[in-house]
């Protein structure tokens, strides 16, 4: 989502005569877009923002935190720290073109003003791509123990979907070939038109009926993130099957595989629940694969907890996952949890989750060998100037011979081996 809202506010900049420059050192404006959902996170975006207040006893420039973390923290973050000229929450992005007209002109805003609620971009497109984020809703209302997104991300605001279908319309029209559909979680997407509710999978039906009526042919893969199990049902599995739009990957979040802690997080599922979601996925959707979050170490973990964990991996065969320890964030409940788990116990425990998920992802990559897929190309390989980087449906990686011309477009190559995480392949007719 930040990605998103950076490729907004870069438009908004373009609007008003900015221009990005190759070297934010010699920038006369810094923006910084944070995020909170985790300590990591805070700590680097303080480190950024030392760095520039360094920068700023040399010579004059307007430093702008934004994003949740300045929403989370707001008059802490000047207090902390006063080389910051403004700190711009959630709910205060709407003020933004006034905090880059001052700037231009040299002056300085006392105060941002908030909105009294989210607004989305006119648009998310980032010029030069040929992928493309475009938001969906905002916001969560899940209230997870652990989480910080709902205090600095506020109530769930869903998108007009006339504004979705002609947001993708102006992206087919600039060259974009894929679009992710984004949320805090997707699958909660709601709209009410003409005394009806349009919810998640009856969007995708209108934007998979779009682009296939306008049959221009640009955009050929929409992916989505991210899925909540609570509501990820059976009509959106079989929208990802009947229309090849769709790319068959779904991020399926579980964060833990024991019933106990699943309660205590407030996760709204069992255990059973969700792999029976992931087996009727797969049964459903043929050829897909699934990823995760996974966060170990949350108060009160046990052993058991941990091998019911491992057990939840197995069985869903998850691709790869995004793995995590727990780290106290404060103002959430989870933080005044009794029996918190010590740091090296959860980064031990962690350990043993990361090593699974390797042997899962090997498993999962063997299998493919030998088959035939189709790639987007989405750069030059890092490591030979004569080969290119492309994605497969599955979310997978694969490096095949071909020219840097080939770079967003698509193409079919035969998965001929394995290097580390990535495929090797060769382009087949």
């Amino acid at each position: 989502m930040n990605k998103a809202e950076s490729a907004a506010l870069e438009l908004l900049f373009a609007e008003r005569g900015w221009t990005a420059t190759a070297e934010a050192e010699h920038a006369d404006l810094v923006v910084i877009n944070t995020c909170s959902v985790r300590i990591t996170a805070e700590n680097r975006a303080w480190g950024r923002i030392a760095h520039y207040a360094a920068l700023k006893k040399r010579r004059p420039f307007a430093l702008v935190v934004t994003g949740c973390m300045a929403e989370r923290l707001k008059r802490e973050m000047r207090e902390r720290q006063p080389a910051i000229d403004y700190v711009v929450g959630t709910f205060q992005k709407q003020a933004f073109g006034l905090v880059l007209d001052a700037a231009a002109s040299g002056k300085r805003l006392d105060e941002v003003e908030e909105s009294p609620a989210y607004a989305f971009a006119s648009s998310y497109y980032e010029p030069g791509g040929f992928r493309s984020f475009l938001p969906i809703m905002h916001g969560c209302e899940n209230f997870c123990t652990y989480c910080i997104v709902p205090y600095v991300r506020g109530r769930e605001v869903s998108r007009d979907p006339g504004t979705i279908i002609a947001e993708l319309a102006e992206l087919e029209d600039r060259g974009i070939r894929e679009v992710t559909l984004l949320g805090q979680n997707v699958s909660s997407y709601r709209w009410k038109e003409e005394g009806a509710e349009l919810d998640f999978p009856a969007l995708l039906e209108r934007v998979a009926g779009f682009l296939e009526k306008r049959g221009k042919g640009g955009i050929r893969w929409i992916r989505f993130l991210t899925s909540h199990p609570k509501d990820f049902d059976s009509r959106t599995m079989d929208l990802i099957a009947s229309h090849p739009l769709f790319c068959r990957h779904v991020h399926l979040v579980a964060q833990h595989g024991s019933n106990r802690i699943l309660a205590a997080m407030n996760r709204k599922y069992t255990r059973e629940a969700y792999l029976s979601l992931v087996d009727e996925l797969k049964a459903r959707v043929p050829g897909v694969t699934v990823s995760s979050d996974i966060l170990m170490g949350f108060p009160g973990e046990t052993e058991n907890d941990v091998e019911d964990t491992l057990d939840l991996m197995r069985r869903a065969a998850y691709v790869y996952s995004y793995t995590y320890h727990y780290n106290p964030r404060s103002g959430t409940p989870a933080a005044t949890m009794p029996d918190q788990v010590p740091d090296a116990v959860k980064k031990e425990r962690l350990a043993r989750v990361i090593a699974l998920q390797r042997e899962l992802s090997r498993e999962s990559m063997k299998a493919l060998v030998g088959s035939e897929v189709e790639v987007l190309v989405e750069d030059v390989s890092k490591k030979r100037a004569d080969e290119l980087l492309g994605r497969t449906q599955q979310d997978m990686m694969v490096v095949f011979p071909g020219p840097s011309s080939r770079v967003g477009s698509f193409a079919r190559v035969r998965l001929s081996g394995l290097r580390g995480n990535t495929f090797r392949a060769v382009e087949v007719p």
